[in-house]
């Protein structure tokens, strides 16, 4: 028998420029495919490790230790029950010589079945040793189905082929070591010929070995295939360079992850622009720059943008000049794009462009953006008035916060709405207090994003927000799945962060009753759409305090006591979580939470309303004692709850178990006597009342 051979594999599309923004995704879903597809059919041990490569023109996977034949394998099947496989003198039926047949099992095989219990039945079991899987045989095939498992919204065909691929797909390289492993993808035959940088390459390359690919490609092709590497060359250059000019980069993860999936041979240069463009707004250039030029923009110590740029060319030449002035012959035109439509729009005040928001259409049930801006102006003001801010200021700031949607700078950049807006609320004369309330009326625009600051800002954002969430739950367009077209997660979580994290002492139902107050009668028409929102935003804060892997939250039970009383005060939710935190750990805490429960379950049963226990018919000293307890320390939480010192109170009714445990040990609730009964039910009731003014603390019991 012929010694099986272990060696790397290598396997590459060689195709036209990929999409950037999705090459390292499909780069490793490429890779992790067929290392699935090797592993499944015992061509790889399933703890192999393995490289995925993504450059612009290609996505590759080198992975050592792949067998060219997979061991083979002892397979039990079962066959039939043994009662339609065997006559009643126990030789094979008609039935079970076709199975036989049909599966290519020998006569003779018959004397080595099994017979065992399937069920209640007895059944017939064959066994036979299956060679393993040829590496030349499936590889094709799992490379096949690793290209129909990348995430591709669209494909396209080339050429005369049938072939379908996100872009065109030149050349296949599969290699096993130094052989070339037959099979056909994407209508190419496999070979080891691939091609390196475009400009700088010497053509087709022929890769010797599997292993030789990287070091192939990187000498011969001038290309670094790790998209990874590639990416932190980049960064090392991109800092060194701005080092040099006593600059700093800015945030540039993004752009950095877009440019590394551009380039193949990463060089970086130095570019410029007149410094008269400085005057246009700092985040229209940065803009403008790094979407439209994919540079990246240079800023002084304090943040300030410089009149520089860094440059990720993918080419390496010994005079960069016309490199350079290339760029900068580029990216003139487009500055000065910024500047014409920075200009331009100062020549109208924002004010004189609300009539224009009227044409635009902010839903087709909810109606044009004019309307939305004049329910964001009332709300706004309401907001502020209950947060004794300045509610002529909330309300200016609503009412300009959405003029600048009609602007020609917005217009060509939508991602700098709200910021050209404090931008041209200033040139107009605005105070800086409604300017910066246009800016931040947006935020949070994502997780982690810093929150609008000072409480004119606050109640601006807040009535956006809730102006959305009331209209969209209201008309029925609610988040489905992974469907949420009208970001309305996204809304939530901002204004729970805004109440919890600001934090503002507001009502979280009283908030979406004033939003809801804000349409026309009878447009909200959705049935118990209130009470829908105020499940979602629940549900929306319970995810956000468990944090995630960063940054853990608190624990399911202890949200869970909290949430379970669906507190309005959603400022006051993380100081009760820490005061529930802290008695869960008191001694006490288990065996109140367990009574709690059983007190719970106790009054779902009890009928009638439960009054106030009447201390005439106490009888057992447990009970009396319990009720006295209740009595002396029901103030002094009352008044902890009052004063917002949660922890203390949840500790006064810790000093309760001693009455709690003995009550439960000597008096039967359920007395027979009706008014015994009742009265230690009430007495109960009132107990519940008193222990769940913080959470619900039965949720802390297993």
């Amino acid at each position: 028998m012929t010694a099986r051979k272990q060696a790397t594999l290598l396997v590459e599309l060689l195709t036209e420029e990929l999409p950037p923004k999705a090459l390292p995704r499909l780069g490793e879903t490429f890779a992790g495919k067929i290392a699935e597809g090797l592993k499944a059919r015992g061509l790889a041990d399933a703890g192999a490790g393995f490289r995925w490569f993504a450059s612009p023109r290609r996505i590759a996977i080198v992975m050592p230790g792949v067998l060219d034949q997979a061991e083979a394998q002892e397979v039990t099947e079962k066959l039939m029950p043994v009662s339609v496989a065997l006559d009643a003198e126990g030789k094979p039926t008609p039935a079970l010589r076709k199975k036989m047949e049909a599966k290519g099992i020998p006569a003779e095989a018959v004397a080595g079945f099994e017979r065992r219990l399937d069920g209640k039945a007895e059944a017939l079991f064959h066994t036979a040793t299956v060679a393993g899987a040829q590496l030349a045989q499936v590889l094709a095939g799992i490379v096949q189905d690793a290209v129909k498992a990348l995430p591709i919204p669209k494909v396209m065909r080339w050429g005369d082929g049938e072939a379908t691929f996100v872009r065109p797909v030149h050349k296949l390289v599969m290699l096993h070591g130094a052989d070339v492993v037959p099979g056909r993808v994407l209508d190419l035959d496999a070979g080891r010929t691939t091609r390196g940088h475009r400009f700088m390459s010497r053509g087709d390359i022929d890769i010797a070995t599997a292993e030789a690919y990287e070091p192939t490609l990187l000498a011969e092709g001038k290309v670094v295939p790790d998209f990874a590497e590639r990416r932190a060359d980049i960064e090392r250059q991109l800092l060194a360079e701005a080092a040099r000019l006593g600059a700093q980069l800015g945030e540039h993860a993004d752009l950095l992850d877009e440019v590394s999936a551009l380039v193949e041979h990463p060089t970086v240069y130095v570019g410029e622009f007149e410094a008269e463009f400085l005057a246009v707004p700092q985040e229209c250039l940065i803009l403008t720059m790094q979407a439209n030029q994919k540079y990246f923009p240079l800023f002084d110590a304090a943040g300030k943008l410089q009149n520089r740029f860094l440059i990720v060319s993918n080419m390496r030449v010994s005079d960069p000049a016309n490199i350079v002035s290339g760029n900068a012959r580029v990216v003139r035109p487009r500055l000065s794009d910024a500047r014409f439509f920075f200009e331009t729009d100062k020549k109208h005040k924002l004010d004189s462009r609300l009539p224009r928001l009227g044409n635009v259409v902010y839903h087709n049930k909810l109606g044009s953006v004019l309307e939305r801006v004049e329910r964001l102006e009332a709300l706004a003001g309401r907001i502020a008035a209950r947060l004794g801010a300045d509610e002529a200021a909330a309300r200016r700031a609503a009412r300009l916060a959405k003029a600048d949607l009609v602007t020609e700078m917005v217009g060509e950049f939508p991602e700098l709405q709200g910021i050209m807006g404090r931008y041209y609320a200033l040139a107009d004369g605005e105070g800086e207090v409604v300017a910066d309330a246009i800016q931040a009326h947006y935020q949070p625009r994502f997780a982690g994003d810093a929150l609008p600051a000072g409480n004119i800002a606050a109640a601006v954002a807040l009535a956006d927000k809730l102006d959305a969430l009331a209209g969209f739950f209201g008309i029925g367009l609610v988040p489905t799945g992974d469907k949420d077209p009208f970001a309305l997660r996204r809304a939530a979580l901002g204004v729970l962060r805004i109440l919890i994290e600001t934090p503002l002492p507001l009502a979280l139902d009283e908030l979406i009753d004033e939003a809801a107050a804000g349409f026309k009668p009878g447009l909200l028409s959705v049935e118990g759409h209130r009470a829908q929102l105020l499940d979602f935003l629940f549900e929306r804060l319970r995810h956000l305090l468990r944090g995630d892997e960063q940054q853990p939250g608190h624990a399911p039970d202890v949200i869970d006591a909290v949430l379970a009383l669906r507190p309005a005060r959603i400022d006051l939710v993380p100081v009760k979580l820490d005061a529930v935190r802290a008695f869960r750990a008191l001694p006490e805490a288990e065996a109140l939470a367990a009574a709690n429960k059983r007190i719970v379950n106790i009054l779902k049963k009890a009928e009638g309303t439960l009054g106030e226990p009447d201390i005439a018919l106490l009888q057992e000293a447990a009970e009396k004692a319990l009720f006295h307890r209740v009595v002396e320390v029901a103030p002094l939480v009352r008044s902890h709850v009052d004063n917002e010192d949660y922890a203390d109170a949840l500790c006064v009714l810790a000093g309760l178990r001693a009455e709690v445990d003995r009550f439960f040990e000597e008096v039967m609730v359920m007395a027979e006597e009706p008014l015994t009964r009742a009265n230690r039910l009430a007495l109960l009731n009132q107990l519940a009342g008193l222990m769940n003014r913080v959470a619900d603390i039965s949720r802390l019991s297993a």
